[in-house]
C-alpha cells in the first residue's frame, strides 16, 4: 500500500470538512486535491462572466487555488466565515485584479449583478485581499531562492535559526538571503504596481 493511500485510509479524507481538509493539505498536500475537486467547476462558472474566455477563466481559478495553498495557515474559522466564503473571496478579488489588467489594455465593462458580486465584501475586506493578491502574485514571479526564504519567513513564519537549520547553513547565510530576497520583492512589487 502506498504511503498516500495509508495516510488517506488513516485520516479518513473523505469525511472531513473543507477547513480540516485545507489544515490537513499544509502537510499533506495531497488533501487539497479534494478541494480542488470539489470547488473547481463552481470556481469557473462564478468567473467565467468577468474572465471573458474559458481559458481566461481558468487561469484565475488555476492562481486562485495557488493562492489558497499558499495562505493555508492564515485561514481562521470564523462565525459565519468557512472555508468557502474565504475561498470565494480570493477567487473573486483574483478575478477583479485581471479585470482591471485588462480594462486597462482593452474596452471590458462589468455587467452590475458581477458588481454587486466584488462590492459585497467591505473596503477593509477588499483592500486585505488586494494587499495579498500583490504579494502572492509578486512572489511567483520571484526567482525560486528568492520566494522560497521569503515564504518560511513571512508565510510559514519561520525563525531565521529554523530556516537556517533546514537549509543547513549559517544563520548569517540566511540574513544575508533574506536581505536580498527583500530588495528582490521590493523590485518586483514596484515593478508590478506600475503595470
Amino acid at each position: 500500500m502506498l504511503l498516500k493511500d495509508l495516510y488517506t485510509k488513516h485520516l479518513d479524507i473523505d469525511s472531513k470538512s473543507d477547513e480540516e481538509l485545507l489544515a490537513i493539505s499544509v502537510h499533506y498536500p495531497p488533501a487539497f486535491e479534494k478541494l480542488v475537486e470539489k470547488y473547481e467547476d463552481a470556481f469557473l462558472r462564478k468567473v467565467r462572466p468577468i474572465a471573458g474566455s474559458r481559458e481566461a477563466a481558468e487561469d484565475i481559478v488555476q492562481e486562485t487555488f495557488t493562492k489558497i495553498y499558499l495562505y493555508a495557515k492564515k485561514f481562521e474559522k470564523r462565525e459565519g466565515a468557512q472555508f468557502s466564503s474565504w475561498g470565494y473571496k480570493i477567487l473573486l478579488n483574483t478575478a477583479f485584479t485581471k479585470y482591471q489588467k485588462e480594462k486597462k489594455s482593452r474596452h471590458v465593462e462589468l455587467t452590475p449583478e458581477l458588481i454587486n458580486q466584488l462590492t459585497e465584501y467591505s473596503q477593509d475586506d477588499m483592500f486585505i485581499l488586494e494587499t495579498s493578491d500583490r504579494v502572492i502574485t509578486t512572489l511567483l514571479k520571484l526567482p525560486e531562492h528568492a520566494r522560497n526564504v521569503l515564504k518560511l519567513y513571512f508565510l510559514e513564519e519561520k525563525t531565521q535559526k529554523q530556516i537556517a537549520k533546514e537549509e543547513g547553513v549559517a544563520v548569517g547565510t540566511i540574513k544575508t538571503r533574506l536581505h536580498r530576497a527583500k530588495k528582490i520583492f521590493k523590485d518586483a512589487d514596484v515593478s508590478i504596481k506600475s503595470i
